[in-house]
């Protein structure tokens, strides 16, 4: 595969519900390393939309309704499709990943199809349901891809535009990332991991576990 080159289009797809105290910091710390932010707006009912303004560089993708951060992601490749980016990046609006790692994401794309962040090599700062409830589903679904899943709910990766089309989740919830991964493997995709940091602060997961159990159980006997 040819390297990442700055003629290379980039994008971010930051889903959010909610975000109003993080979400403008995290676009303004991204933006400098990709071309374009689009942040999609999952229902919040707060005044996140209102701390952002859509520019040549940030387009805003607003739904009335709250209906899950699969569905939000969609929505965002759907655009970076149409705008035929070459890159696409995801991250959370929350901050816990850190936009600076953005360029080691993109350089290991240049010889896989999907890069994730890989966590787990720092754990003293993931809460311990968090470290058991990933490695277990990063087991079972190395297990279903045949491939090596070391963070199976890292949020923050990269993908090759041009094979988005192709792995699109159906599932709207969080269970939408594992699907994901589920689809590349069966279309022989390669996906691969780089280090970054943990990052949890005292912020409340918007993820609801039994909603996610059975979501997760549906992608694995999907």
């Amino acid at each position: 595969m040819s390297s990442i080159s700055k003629k290379n289009k980039v994008c971010a797809v930051i889903p959010f519900y909610n975000e109003s105290e993080n979400l403008p910091g995290i676009i303004n710390a991204t933006l400098p390393f990709v071309d374009k932010v689009i942040a999609v707006n999952d229902g919040s009912s707060d005044d996140s939309c209102s701390k952002i303004k859509g520019n040549e560089n940030i387009t805003i993708i607003s739904y009335a309704e709250n209906k899950g951060k699969g569905f939000a992601l969609n929505k965002g490749f759907e655009e970076s499709i149409k705008e035929d980016f070459d890159y696409t990046v995801t991250l959370d609006a929350d901050y816990q990943h850190k936009p600076e790692y953005i360029p080691s994401l993109l350089e290991e794309l240049a010889k896989s199809d999907i890069v994730i962040g890989n966590r787990l090599n720092s754990l003293n700062r993931m809460p311990i349901h968090r470290i058991m409830s990933n490695k277990l589903t990063s087991l079972l679904l190395s297990v279903k891809t045949k491939q090596k899943i070391i963070d199976s709910q890292c949020g923050f990766r990269a993908y090759r535009t041009q094979v988005l089309n192709s792995i699109l989740p159906t599932f709207t919830g969080f269970e939408a990332e594992s699907e994901i991964l589920v689809n590349a493997a069966r279309k022989n995709l390669r996906i691969s991991f780089v280090y970054i940091p943990t990052i949890y602060n005292n912020e409340k997961s918007k993820m609801k576990s039994l909603q996610a159990i059975k979501g997760f159980i549906r992608v694995i006997l999907k």
